[in-house]
């Protein structure tokens, strides 16, 4: 019996998405819930499981867009699992007298070790001459994927001294963009046309912050079963400022000035796939364990393209944090319909005044670009402020930004 697998939709008002790579091969034996297949969506990536298991035959190749419901692949349950095995030590000696140009010292000796080859790996490796030690060390499925990266690997078979008097390379190579880089640029451009946008900046002395976590990590990591990063801590900063200043937490929509009484703070992610911005929802609410579990899952979704539509629907403001990549300083830009977003930036030692004296202390600095139609540059510097006051001294953090001998004393 033929079971269909169709392409589900990742979301609302999506009717078109791209077939963007096969995790199988075709005429592969797939398990049930095994993922085969990645869709790419102008807004997320989605992974396609088998529904059951058996042979699968293409229907649809990688990199074509398809409607929403379309067939991509079928699954013949009747087919068994057959896999050719073949011995790793008679398939080196065959290939290696096959073909001379292969070297034995680069094999990796097997003994008599069995190794699983799919038929079309084992074609490739027939034609090209090659062993199972030439492809991998090791029991594995060998694909050809695997036999092509070899391949790919010994272009020519040329010797150093032809390839030292060979011409320079002149080729370019082409990548089709994705659905998700083309939205990303789309936005990215609409952000600096319909946008008022300025930057405000600031600077923040992470000495506080870097002795706490110093002194409390194996505490917290024991009781939460997570690090401490900084990222948490910006979060409840920027948390508490909006509360202060709501305005920096509003968005416009057509005539109006939308005010949620809520934070929802997106945590931009960049990914294989381009840049994304899962959202922690509520963060009024949260604590730094509760964030710090939330970023991990965001993090790991993210090196797994597994980002979905819900994680990055909403949003009332951004972090970014391009200090991760060595960035001393920028401009971030708006993340639509929000009206501001703060930039993170990397922390380094520098001298800076304390009381009279210089002294050297690590400090990061830090920016705000906003919609200067929905914020007035008061509130901004003002918002920004706070979130380097909030981060010098985090206990405040406990007193809803306020100082604490003050909130001790009521006034």
């Amino acid at each position: 019996m033929k079971f269909e697998i169709v392409a589900p939709s990742p979301g609302e008002s999506i009717s078109q998405v791209e077939l963007s790579r096969w995790l199988v091969e075709n005429g592969d034996f797939v398990e049930k819930d095994q993922e085969i297949a990645e869709i790419e969506s102008d807004k997320a990536t989605l992974p396609i499981v088998a529904g059951h298991q058996g042979k699968i035959t293409f229907l649809i190749q990688a990199g074509e867009s398809i409607a929403v419901g379309t067939v991509i692949c079928t699954i013949d349950a009747s087919e068994k699992a057959v896999v050719k095995e073949i011995k790793t030590s008679q398939a080196r000696e065959t290939a290696i007298s096959s073909n001379k140009n292969i070297k034995a010292e680069n094999a990796v000796p097997s003994g008599t070790e069995k190794v699983k080859v799919s038929p079309v790996a084992l074609k490739m490796m027939d034609d090209h001459g090659l062993s199972v030690d030439d492809i991998i060390a090791g029991l594995r499925r060998i694909s050809s994927q695997d036999v092509q990266a070899v391949l790919s690997g010994h272009p020519a078979r040329t010797d150093h001294k032809n390839s030292e008097t060979s011409a320079p390379s002149r080729e370019e190579k082409r990548t089709r963009m994705s659905s998700l880089r083309k939205k990303l640029s789309e936005r990215l451009v609409a952000v600096k046309n319909e946008t008022a946008m300025l930057t405000t900046f600031n600077e923040a002395d992470m000495s506080e912050i870097i002795a706490l976590r110093g002194k409390y990590q194996d505490a917290f990591t024991q009781k939460h079963g997570v690090k401490l990063g900084f990222l948490s801590f910006f979060v409840k900063a920027v948390t508490e400022a909006l509360l202060q200043f709501p305005g920096v937490n509003s968005r416009i929509e057509g005539d109006e000035i939308v005010t949620p009484e809520f934070c929802d703070i997106g945590i931009a992610v960049q990914t294989e796939k381009g840049l994304m911005v899962p959202v922690l929802r509520n963060t009024e609410m949260m604590n730094l364990a509760m964030i710090e579990h939330q970023i991990v899952e965001f993090a790991e979704k993210g090196r797994s393209n597994r980002i979905s539509i819900p994680d990055m629907t909403g949003g009332t403001f951004t972090i970014t944090n391009g200090g991760v990549f060595g960035s001393m300083l920028s401009t971030p830009l708006i993340n639509p319909p929000q009206s501001a977003i703060l930039g993170m930036h990397n922390i380094a030692d520098r001298p800076v005044a304390v009381k009279g004296k210089v002294e050297i202390r690590p400090v990061m600095y830090i920016a705000l670009s906003y919609d200067h139609r929905i914020i007035d540059g008061k509130d901004a510097v003002r918002f920004l402020v706070m979130v380097k006051e909030l981060i010098e001294n985090p206990v405040r953090l406990l007193f809803r930004g306020n100082d604490p001998e003050k909130a001790l004393l009521d006034i």
